[in-house]
This record gives structure tokens, C-alpha cells and sequence, in this order.
């Protein structure tokens, strides 16, 4: 016996799977495990099947047809095919949770494709299936275009690499800024990836700022920011935020950084409570979101200051990076070009690192 997988589409009526399952049955094929998919042209039929050896790819495809079943594909499988589907995407959620740097070859693995290319420029309207190509958007920036010889992609597997990819960008999120930074001063913060969560220390750390630091931060008023605008930054749709707590037990946010993405650029922003000012905090801050928006391949950072924002100003200049200015009256509009660096994890051929840091908390010497 022989090792097949079949997928074709059929009409999605009573009646119709059992007439190409009988079929099947009469040319003596054992399906082992059947997955329907949905589609506009009616359900995709996936089957895992043990046929004789006998019987061959056109023979397959012959009795599919008779069966009712349009545009078959066949091709011969392997005994790990015999994995459910769950188990395997579970068993791939479970590696990126370990090594979200393996996104690429666990969305090759997933859907059996033949490419998988990581592009640094955002998706468009252009993102989803045409036949046997696939474009995913990033979360963390960039889209993922994936290719297979045949068969043609469904939406269910479209929701399926989607779904792990976003699976990736999350635990990069929570695991790759997680660090206690050790300020000139002797102080400790620790610093992490925001979530909803944070909502009411966030809430507390800008009750706690004076105007003048709300209003350097938004640039139209001192009024504290409404809970729905903090909860979308809190979680962007593209980009990072971080927030800086403090490390004496009750963890009071004192400082939130927000790299927000747009297009194939990233807008950068910080608050810091007014006592944590001048403490390297935000530079500190700064040089991880720059460092965040290199990884994810964005072309440049921009920032917007007022003029008078001394503090902000300097902690610019001690990134010594060569930046473009704009003046509009009062406001500066600074561009920092960044080198468009391709993640290991969004390259054409994707490799797992060879060693690993293990779970251990980093920590940071801070330096002004």
C-alpha cells in the first residue's frame, strides 16, 4: 500500500462527499484522515489516503473525478503525513514559541510551500491568496510571500499562516525587550513589552507627569490622553510599545516608548515621569526602539519635537545617527534613515540559531 494525498473540490450538497468517498472505496483506497475547507467554489477535500500500490496518479485522480470531485490534486505523502492537522500546527506553535526566529520555515512546513520570502516594505490591499501564491502581513513589519508549485492555497490556510505569524511577532513582543536597565545613577528599571494590561498604570504614570511633559509628548495640550487612544497604543497594530517599571516590588510604570508603524516607516515617541527625567532613561528607551525598528526592516525613523524640548533634543543627539530636520513654526520633523537590515528569521533561506540565552532576565549598563 501506498501513501496519497488527495485534495479536490466538492459541490457542497448532501450526499456529495459520500459519492467520492465511495468512489475511492471501490478502486480498494483507505482514506485515513479527511480535512474540508471552505471555499466560494464549494469545500476543499484533504484527504490522507492508502492506496495500492498498483494504482497510480491518474488512476487516483480518475476515480475522484467519477466521484464528483473537480480540480483533483495528487501527490504521493510520507508516514509523518499521518499527523492531524491540530497536532501539527500545534507542534509548530510550540517551536515559535521557543524560537519565534523559525517563522519562516515553520510557515514552509505548515503549508508545504516551496518559497517562503520575507519583504521588508508593508503589505498593501494586495495581501491574501492568488492561486499558488500567498502574502502575509507582518505584524512586526514587512509581509511574508509565500509560493507552492500546486496545489492552489485556501482561505483556511491563509487563516492558518496568519494566525502563526502573529503567533511570532507576539512572543517577540514579550520576550525580546525584556531587560533591567541599570541607570547612571545606581537605579533599576525593568523594561518590557506593554499590553492591555498596563492600561491603569499608564493611566497613573501620565496623572503623575506635569502638562509641560503631556504637552512636549502629544504637541496639542496638556489633558490627559482618552483610555481609547492609550489602549491602542498600548498594543499597535504595527510597531512596539515599551514601559519601564520600577523593580522595588510594586512595578509603577515611569516611563512608556512607543514605536508606531506606517508604511515603511516607524514613529517614535516618549514620556517619562518628570522624576525619571534626566536619569538616561529615555535614551536608553530610544536606543531600543531604534534598534526594534532596524530588526523589523523600516527605512526610517521619525520623530516630532517641539522646539523648545531641550531634554528630547539632546537624547536625540546622543544616538549619534545622521538625521534630516524639517521645520513647521515651532515643530521639528526629525528623519533618522536606518540601514533596511533583514531579521534571520525573514530571510530567503531561514535557519535556527545555533545556541540560545535560555529564559535568564538580561541586564543593561546604562550609560549616558
Amino acid at each position: 500500500m501506498t501513501l496519497w494525498r488527495i485534495r479536490a473540490t466538492v459541490d457542497d450538497r448532501p450526499g456529495y462527499l459520500s459519492v467520492l468517498t465511495a468512489s475511492l472505496a471501490l478502486r480498494g483506497v483507505n482514506i485515513l484522515t479527511v480535512q474540508v475547507q471552505p471555499t466560494e467554489q464549494g469545500a476543499v477535500d484533504d484527504f490522507l489516503v492508502d492506496a495500492p500500490d498498483a494504482l497510480d496518479e491518474a488512476e487516483l485522480i480518475a476515480a475522484v473525478e467519477r466521484g464528483r470531485g473537480r480540480d483533483c490534486w495528487v501527490a504521493r505523502s510520507e508516514a509523518r503525513g499521518l499527523a492531524d492537522q491540530p497536532t501539527r500546527v500545534l507542534g509548530l506553535a510550540n517551536r515559535l514559541v521557543r524560537d519565534p526566529d523559525a517563522t519562516g520555515e515553520a510557515l514552509r512546513t505548515l503549508l508545504g510551500a516551496d518559497s517562503v520570502s520575507w519583504r521588508p516594505a508593508a503589505t498593501g490591499d494586495d495581501r491574501g491568496i492568488a492561486d499558488t501564491r500567498m502574502l502575509l502581513a507582518d505584524p512586526a513589519g514587512g509581509s511574508f510571500a509565500l509560493r507552492r508549485a500546486a496545489p492552489a492555497f485556501t482561505p483556511a490556510e491563509y487563516a492558518r499562516a496568519q494566525a502563526l505569524v502573529e503567533l511570532a511577532a507576539t512572543v517577540t513582543r514579550r520576550a525580546a525587550e525584556q531587560v533591567t536597565l541599570v541607570l547612571p545613577d545606581g537605579a533599576e528599571v525593568a523594561v518590557r513589552p506593554a499590553s492591555a494590561d498596563d492600561l491603569a498604570g499608564v493611566l497613573e504614570l501620565h496623572e503623575g507627569c506635569s502638562p509641560r511633559s503631556r504637552e512636549r509628548r502629544y504637541l496639542s495640550g496638556a489633558a490627559l490622553p482618552r483610555q481609547d487612544r492609550l489602549r491602542r497604543l498600548l498594543e499597535p497594530t504595527r510597531g512596539l510599545t515599551l514601559v519601564a517599571t520600577t523593580t522595588d516590588g510594586d512595578g509603577t510604570v515611569v516611563a512608556m516608548a512607543n514605536l508606531l508603524g506606517e508604511g515603511d516607516e516607524a514613529e517614535a515617541a516618549l514620556l517619562v515621569r518628570d522624576d525619571w527625567q534626566r536619569r538616561g532613561l529615555g535614551s536608553a528607551l530610544l536606543r531600543r526602539l531604534v534598534s526594534h525598528a532596524d530588526r523589523a526592516g523600516y527605512a526610517a525613523l521619525v520623530l516630532h519635537v517641539r522646539a523648545d524640548n531641550a531634554p528630547m533634543l539632546r537624547t536625540l543627539r546622543r544616538l549619534d545617527r545622521p538625521s534630516s530636520v524639517q521645520r513647521d513654526a515651532g515643530l521639528l520633523t526629525l528623519t533618522l534613515p536606518l540601514a533596511v537590515a533583514v531579521p534571520a528569521a525573514r530571510r530567503g533561506v531561514f535557519r535556527s540559531p545555533a545556541g540560545s540565552e535560555g529564559s535568564r532576565t538580561p541586564v543593561d549598563q546604562v550609560t549616558r
